[in-house]
């Protein structure tokens, strides 16, 4: 940014008032740390072995059907349940603890065991977009469930424990973390100003044009200014909408066709499958009306350098600050310059 040169500063986040350090000299040190295995596109479109694939038997014993495109099952091993059997405790105000109702979904992306985002045909993210819409829906309506959080890790790297293209969505009965920050930097923003944060982020970083990375009609992909991870990138929407309920036809294919753009931006920077965590932040559905919220998803990638050297959020991460390398305009025009035409990942490579 003109604003700022290259030495360190630090930057805030508006969405939840912690600052990141960012630090640019760093990217010239030498590296001699880990160096990961660089990932490779399963090449079948069908493995046997598969607990997600078609047709096979998962890890429980029950059996997939033989079904095409998306498919939606209660996850076999839950993190939540809706009847949790713990008491509630709370010793002096030290060590409380709460039951926590919710309900875990995993939703397969297509049959296809070879295919991701990047490489799905539009209109099969659209049904894909359409079936996050549905159960947000669906699962915000269960008692007991104030948020619904969709998110996928893609990658082993991430900790995907399958190569089938899925996500998760956790449905659960307080706010998480997140989401509570979120909420209050929201309404305190548009109590003070009485415009919503994000819209007017939005407008801003439109008139700068130096975190932008691409957009059509309904959304746009930038890095954010305080980004935390090297390429790091937000998506908004730009009408104020807040959550998948409130999405047009438009812009359930506008979703499906950014999110298919930038991965593959993401997919062609280093040459391989780029390995992210990817989550929707949506209004709570806890029959409040929440009118400062606005619809976003997060992409949280951890490669730094090349395929196979990434970021590590350890020492003065996890104790102090976020710290990144990399200026998130540097990321943005990185970003911005590639293609998004496959056929920069080669299938086993």
């Amino acid at each position: 940014m003109s604003l700022l040169d290259a030495s360190s500063h630090r930057r805030l986040n508006p969405l939840t008032g912690e600052w990141v350090i960012v630090s640019p000299r760093r990217t010239a040190r030498p590296w001699l740390g880990g160096v990961e295995q660089i990932a490779s596109t399963p090449a079948a479109a069908h493995d046997p072995d598969c607990y997600l694939c078609p047709g096979n038997a998962r890890a429980n014993g029950a059996r997939n059907p033989d079904y095409r495109g998306v498919f939606v099952f209660d996850n076999d091993f839950p993190a939540l349940t809706l009847a949790p059997s713990t008491p509630d405790v709370d010793i002096d105000g030290l060590l409380v603890a709460r039951a926590e109702p919710g309900c875990c979904r995993v939703l397969c992306f297509s049959e296809r065991h070879d295919l991701a985002l990047p490489r799905m045909a539009v209109p099969d993210i659209v049904r894909v977009v359409e079936s996050w819409r549905d159960e947000s829906a669906r699962l915000g309506a269960l008692d007991g469930v104030d948020y619904v959080q969709i998110f996928e890790n893609r990658g082993a790297l991430m900790g995907a424990s399958n190569p089938h293209p899925h996500c998760q969505i956790w449905a659960t009965h307080s706010l998480p973390n997140e989401i509570v920050k979120e909420t209050r930097a929201q309404e305190q923003y548009h109590a003070r100003k009485t415009s919503c944060l994000l819209c007017d982020y939005l407008a801003l970083e439109q008139r700068l044009d130096e975190r932008l990375v691409c957009g059509n009609a309904h959304f746009v992909a930038l890095v954010p200014f305080w980004a935390s991870w090297p390429f790091e990138t937000m998506l908004l929407s730009r009408r104020h909408i807040g959550a998948f309920d409130e999405l047009r036809a438009d812009e359930v294919a506008a979703l499906a066709d950014i999110l298919k753009r930038l991965t593959m931006r993401y997919d062609n920077l280093f040459g391989c499958p780029f390995p992210y965590s990817m989550g929707f932040h949506q209004r709570p559905c806890d029959g409040g009306s929440h009118p400062a919220w606005h619809f976003h998803a997060h992409f949280y990638p951890p490669l730094l350098r090349s395929a196979t050297v990434r970021k590590f959020m350890v020492g003065f991460e996890m104790l102090g600050s976020p710290q990144r390398d990399i200026a998130a305009e540097d990321a943005a025009r990185r970003l911005r310059a590639l293609p998004e035409s496959d056929g920069s990942v080669t299938p086993g490579a």
